[in-house]
């Protein structure tokens, strides 16, 4: 299965591909789409998002699609932006026939580190961890994107509700799963 992670931003959107076989992760690609704050206007950045997301969908097909779930901004107008970046995702997903799933960013740093108030140093050592990537990614938000990905892979579908361990009288954490599905990548 190949899985699209979505880190949407109004600038900087990152997006990291990976394909899963097996219970193994294997980084297919990642990068950012950086659009000119100043230079081009917020429905030109939005057009370009969408455009560029789009390419990337038909150079990768992936088969499912996940994405960071807004959850606060600095600003009213900063988090409608996001919002309005969000939906230009979305909708290159969703012209591709892809619902895309959504993940808060405690959800995603869960799955990744095992703890849901990770630094973004954590996030980022964990996933060139297992991803096996040699080199730094340039960007946080080409990071968090494979995040994304990767926790849509261990989660293996919508996640439930954050507090969903404590009705259901507990269950295992989605780290802990991973780690049991993966014992030979963990050192």
């Amino acid at each position: 299965m190949r899985i699209l992670g979505i880190d949407p931003g109004s600038v900087v959107c990152g997006y990291g591909v990976i394909d899963v076989n097996g219970g193994k992760l294997t980084l297919v690609e990642y990068g950012v789409v950086a659009v000119k704050r100043r230079t081009t206007s917020f429905p030109q950045r939005l057009a370009e998002i969408h455009q560029r997301l789009q390419a990337v969908i038909a150079r990768t097909s992936p088969d499912e699609c996940a994405l960071e779930r807004v959850f606060h901004a600095k600003n009213v107008v900063s988090i409608v932006q996001l919002a309005h970046a969000r939906g230009v995702s979305m909708l290159a997903c969703a012209q591709a026939g892809i619902d895309p799933v959504e993940y808060t960013p405690m959800q995603v740093k869960r799955s990744v580190t095992g703890r849901g108030n990770s630094s973004k140093e954590q996030v980022q050592f964990m996933v060139r961890s297992i991803l096996e990537i040699s080199e730094t990614p340039d960007f946080f938000d080409a990071t968090d994107a494979l995040a994304v990905a990767i926790c849509h892979a261990v989660n293996g579908g919508p996640p439930p509700p954050v507090n969903a361990h404590r009705k259901s009288g507990g269950s295992r954490s989605a780290w802990k799963d991973f780690v049991d599905k993966n014992a030979h990548r963990v050192k």
